[in-house]
């Protein structure tokens, strides 16, 4: 039996692959905001699995530190240290800074922490060129999408740092460049008053004092005791908040992703939804075309079902065909984007599901005109 569908895209070859082009690179936008949303939750864990705390111990009533402001005393640590269960505990600051860079800065987070300390939060084999920090003062270590190399020299507030490492992968839960110094030049550049600052205190005969201040303390549990049972135990005796590996990845991925992943899903949403009426619209268009062959057909006697899966088939071929080209568009621009894009295969089995279901339903729209063909056109035509 004679295949319709196969004998009228072959009629049209071109002008059907150029359609199933257009139509996949928007599957393939549809792919890359999912891919965007992927990225942005492995973005969110990366300096939590670097540092691999079991607490975050902030500024009471807060989600510090990355989700609200937190300060809390440096000195606290040393409490946190000698409360049953816990094995280590170190204090660490987080804070925005722009790295001065031509043509224009580079906006990243820098985390400062002690470098002789038991928790350190660079991960060994994200450095692929140098060393991590060993002093206390103006080292620094750079991510490579930073743009600066070994041994540069970078100036921030007063000082200047040299670039003694490179990593590699190192990013915030925002997906900006990670830059790491130590804890005293961390402190300096976001808690320390400036000149003007304390000529004013003093001239209102205020005497400004600069307090050791972090936000956050980071801490390990030791082997045999209830993360949560320590956690407890720290808020009911130094009323800080507390918060477990898992709450502080709950934390980042619902309260700093959420609204993101909300736009992100109403976009790929409209994107789809638009994609299934850009089908509809070709395959009706390409039905009107062939109208008179359509009645000519019906008056040779072929049923209504055998033209009705002609333009079903037309209809998922031009599906199947705009989502390989969109999967193969996606992955070749993904890369390109500034932030991390992570295309999974179950994610583009999905798009594949709904992309069959929204061709079927399009394919009504030709059906529809198919159905109503009237065989005597094909003899006044």
């Amino acid at each position: 039996m004679v295949n319709l569908a196969q004998k009228d895209i072959s009629h049209s070859l071109g002008k059907f692959l150029v359609t199933a082009m257009g139509v996949g690179m928007l599957l393939g936008i549809v792919l890359i905001m999912i891919g965007v949303y992927r990225g942005m939750i492995v973005d969110a864990k990366v300096l939590l699995g670097d540092i691999d705390a079991d607490l975050w111990i902030v500024q009471e009533n807060t989600l510090g530190p990355f989700a609200e402001a937190s300060r809390i005393h440096q000195d606290l640590k040393d409490t946190i240290r000698v409360i049953d269960g816990v094995a280590k505990a170190e204090a660490m600051t987080f804070q925005n800074i722009q790295l001065p860079k031509s043509p224009k800065p580079i906006r990243v987070v820098a985390v400062g922490f002690d470098p002789n300390g038991d928790i350190n939060p660079i991960n060994p084999d994200r450095i692929v060129q140098g060393r991590g920090i060993n002093h206390s003062h103006y080292e620094i270590v750079v991510s490579d999408n930073t743009g600066f190399l070994l041994n540069d020299i970078i100036h921030l507030g007063r000082d200047d740092y040299k670039v003694v490492g490179i990593t590699h992968g190192s990013v915030s839960s925002g997906g900006d460049p990670l830059v790491y110094i130590s804890l005293k030049d961390a402190q300096t550049l976001q808690f320390s008053y400036t000149n003007t600052r304390i000529r004013n205190d003093r001239e209102r005969g205020i005497k400004s004092v600069n307090t050791p201040m972090v936000n956050a303390i980071v801490a390990k549990v030791k082997t045999g005791y209830s993360v949560d049972k320590v956690a407890q135990d720290i808020r009911r005796f130094k009323y800080k908040s507390v918060y477990t590996r898992e709450g502080q990845k709950e934390i980042l991925t619902k309260n700093l992703i959420e609204k993101s992943s909300k736009q992100i899903g109403l976009f790929t949403a409209i994107l789809v939804v638009v994609s299934t009426i850009i089908i509809a619209l070709i395959i009706y268009t390409m039905t009107l075309e062939k109208m008179k062959e359509i009645a000519i057909l019906k008056l040779l006697g072929i049923p209504n079902s055998m033209i009705i899966k002609m333009i079903v088939q037309e209809t998922l071929v031009l599906g199947f065909l705009a989502f390989i080209f969109g999967n193969m568009f996606s992955h070749f621009i993904y890369d390109k984007f500034p932030k991390r894009v992570v295309l999974e295969a179950p994610d583009a089995l999905m798009l594949f599901v709904v992309i069959i279901l929204a061709s079927i339903f399009a394919s009504f729209v030709g059906v529809k005109k198919v159905i109503n063909a009237d065989p005597a056109t094909a003899i006044g035509g």
